[in-house]
């Protein structure tokens, strides 16, 4: 069997669908959306709300320190929509979705990232996509676990702007997700990486992510043959053993949209 593995697809909805190309199966570890697109500043749902000016100007504030200023510019981005900036977001959100999931033409097995809606994939997905979430699915004979979402430190509180809410967990409930799976699996399929210095940090950003201490607890009790994940872009590894256990980052499907091909 064939399967293509993909993450941070992040809008590239073309990838996407090449991606099914020759594949029995396509497993998606999230990040679908493209939110604020750093390449093409006129891309994405921000470049789609915003326009390009104003999203370069975003991204040079993010780029650098916190400072009253650059929150007062993105405050001000938010508030010249009004009250119906949910609405906006909310619908430029669905178009993206609606192009992406018509991309997934064979059979899909899926899991959010951060940067997703999870509320919003049922409206989308077809008989053919499986939205998995913290359950376990076969998939040619394999019993594949998935569980979603992105970590955030336990001393962040995650408030709402009332216009979007990036998908984030404490390692508290991810671990509560996780400590449900058998140990049994064959392959376990995250959006996040097991909390492995080598496979969190980030060379270009120069910092590492949030990996997660309970799914690398979880891959040296079952010992699984695989562990696939993305979420880190540029990793210091893009793959590891962890005993017996291949642990590989599948890539920034974004900008390489290549996938990572399973066989078995």
């Amino acid at each position: 069997m064939r399967v293509h593995v993909v993450s941070d697809v992040h809008g590239n909805a073309e990838a996407l669908a090449r991606a099914c190309v020759g594949a029995d199966a396509l497993i998606v570890l999230g990040d679908l959306l493209d939110f604020v697109d750093y390449h093409d500043h006129g891309s994405g749902i921000m470049g789609a709300v915003f326009g390009a000016e104003k999203v370069a100007e975003f991204a040079k504030y993010r780029r650098g320190p916190r400072t009253p200023e650059s929150i007062a510019f993105v405050r001000g981005m938010w508030a010249q929509l009004g009250a119906d900036a949910a609405a906006v977001v909310r619908e430029a959100i669905r178009d993206q979705y609606k192009k992406l999931f018509t991309a997934m033409t064979v059979p899909t097995y899926a899991t959010p990232g951060n940067v997703d809606a999870p509320d919003l994939w049922p409206e989308f997905a077809s008989d053919g996509v499986h939205i998995l979430d913290g359950q376990t699915t076969d998939i040619g004979g394999l019993k594949a676990a998935f569980v979603g979402g992105a970590l955030m430190s336990d001393d962040v509180v995650l408030r709402s702007n009332g216009v979007w809410k990036p998908y984030l967990r404490y390692e508290r409930d991810f671990a509560t997700a996780v400590d449900g799976l058998p140990d049994d699996v064959d392959l376990v399929c995250t959006h996040v990486p097991p909390a492995a210095p080598e496979l969190t940090y980030d060379v270009v950003a120069r910092r590492p992510e949030l990996g997660s201490p309970s799914l690398l607890g979880l891959i040296r009790r079952a010992r699984p043959r695989w562990s696939v994940f993305g979420h880190v872009h540029q990793p210091l590894a893009r793959r590891m053993r962890i005993g017996r256990t291949e642990c590989v980052n599948v890539g920034h499907f974004q900008r390489t949209g290549t996938p990572y091909v399973l066989r078995f």
